[in-house]
């Protein structure tokens, strides 16, 4: 029976982990990872993301400005550049290795260890791809907190708050952590499904001889 349902696992698996890969990506890309909304001027909204800041109009309109320097960003901001290129990378390399390891696929039916190999270096670096997309949001979504809440600032300074690409980061990290490990548990359900075929043999034909001996006038 878990022969039948490993490969429904593994496309399962490969879809979450693909989800989690296009939300990881337009997390990297989006420019709410945070939200300015000014008192004095309620009509604009300010956001900022890892490549630019813009200002959306209650009209409808929005400029964006990219930043001129990486070197002039937050530290946060600059780390999490490279995390989410690290994280789209390697879940792009995890859906590559997983897609030619999955059993309804025809090519390399008669290689089942390579296979198995190939889902389970996808299923890692899926989870890789996942704790790379959790990281960065979780540092920003911290850092946002301690300034929001500095009692250094004063109060009449306008506060940054949570963007709605920070939400997607996390989203993102989950699909791409359960979708490693749906892929991995298939691959170690497996191997401990073929390491009792040997035992149950044995059995079988202990129990045989047995009935031969008794038999035996």
């Amino acid at each position: 029976m878990a022969l039948v349902y490993q490969p429904v696992m593994q496309l399962s698996g490969v879809l979450v982990s693909l989800l989690g890969w296009v939300l990881s990506c337009l997390t990297t890309y989006l420019p709410q990872w945070k939200n300015l909304n000014l008192e004095l001027n309620e009509l604009e909204i300010w956001t900022m993301g890892l490549w630019q800041a813009c200002v959306v109009q209650e009209e409808g309109g929005m400029q964006c400005k990219d930043f001129d320097s990486f070197l002039a960003l937050p530290p946060e901001l600059r780390i999490s550049r490279i995390l989410m290129f690290f994280s789209n990378g390697s879940g792009l390399l995890g859906l590559l290795l997983s897609g030619f390891g999955l059993d309804c696929l025809k090519i390399g039916e008669r290689q089942q260890e390579q296979k198995k190999r190939l889902l389970l270096f996808g299923g890692m670096l899926f989870w890789i791809s996942g704790i790379t997309a959790i990281v960065p949001v979780s540092w920003v979504a911290h850092s946002t907190v301690q300034e929001f809440w500095d009692e250094n600032i004063p109060d009449i300074v306008p506060r940054w708050d949570f963007g709605e690409a920070l939400f997607v980061g996390w989203l993102a990290g989950f699909c791409l952590i359960l979708g490693g490990s749906l892929l991995n548990c298939t691959v170690c359900s497996t191997e401990v499904h073929l390491s009792s075929v040997p035992y149950s043999v044995a059995e079988q034909q202990d129990q045989c001889q047995r009935l031969e001996t008794e038999t035996r006038p």
